[in-house]
């Protein structure tokens, strides 16, 4: 059985102590390859070290992640494209809106967003998307700018049947990670109605464990107990849905 994290952030310090035991029981598990997504500045070294240690197992991107965009978001973007035009990555994310924590830069985020879209088209790559409190918004600008170039993942999906049926039509891929294993999300309800072709699965590692790890340190093997709740949803062999994720995941960052 192959499973693909599409999105984990194992260079982080919550990681500093056992990130090889993280990844050999990540392999253990079956989970071949694990697609990291920037955060902004501070992250890229140890993002970049960790794909160098564990190549062709670890992949990078390249983004300013919507939190990460402060008065200084120009100096953070230029830093972005400095390195998408220095050397080859897997997409251009983390990227998107968030209006969970903090409304102040919403034009600003708008702004990244959309900057970081076209670079992602220039450079024909996937974009992963973060949407927090934010995904009509989204929707609307991606609307907007969609063409036959733009692709990529609703990194966290937790939206309704209707807000999966925008996002698909569009061409977009949803990541399901832990939330899916949640008692009350109603993320199960949701994915019921929405087909495999348009899944990949992903932890957020070191966040967002699922069950039943839930409030405990989330790490890449974790993806496994996501497939296993997928294929209870689906009615499928756990076998099939990693099948179908996984080419879902590498026929996204490899076309």
């Amino acid at each position: 059985m192959r499973l693909i994290d599409t999105h984990a952030h194992l260079y982080l310090e919550q990681f500093e102590k056992d990130r090889e035991e993280v990844l050999e029981r990540a392999l253990d598990k079956g989970v071949e390859r694990i697609y990291l997504p920037n955060i902004d500045s501070d992250s890229i070294e140890s993002m970049l070290e960790l794909e160098k240690a564990y190549s062709g197992r670890c992949i990078a991107m390249m983004g300013l992640h919507p939190c990460s965009v402060k008065e200084n978001f120009e100096e953070e973007l230029s830093l972005v494209k400095s390195w998408l035009e220095k050397r080859s990555f897997a997409a251009v994310g983390e990227i998107g809106i968030d209006l969970y924590w903090d409304k102040t830069y919403i034009e600003e985020q708008k702004e990244a967003f959309l900057q970081q879209i076209g670079w992602a088209k220039s450079y024909n790559l996937p974009i992963v998307i973060h949407s927090r409190e934010a995904t009509d918004v989204i929707i609307e600008l991606l609307s907007k700018v969609q063409d036959e170039k733009l692709r990529g993942i609703f990194h966290c999906f937790t939206g309704t049947v209707d807000q999966a049926q925008a996002i698909t039509n569009m061409g977009f891929l949803l990541g399901i990670g832990g939330v899916l294993t949640f008692k009350n999300s109603g993320l199960d309800k949701t994915i019921k109605e929405v087909d495999l072709q348009h899944l990949v699965l992903e932890t957020d590692a070191p966040y967002l464990s699922p069950v039943p790890y839930r409030g405990k340190r989330n790490e890449s093997s974790y993806v496994f107990y996501v497939a296993q709740k997928l294929a209870e949803i689906k009615e499928e062999s756990i076998e099939k849905i990693a099948d179908i994720t996984t080419q879902n995941a590498l026929k996204l960052f490899e076309s």
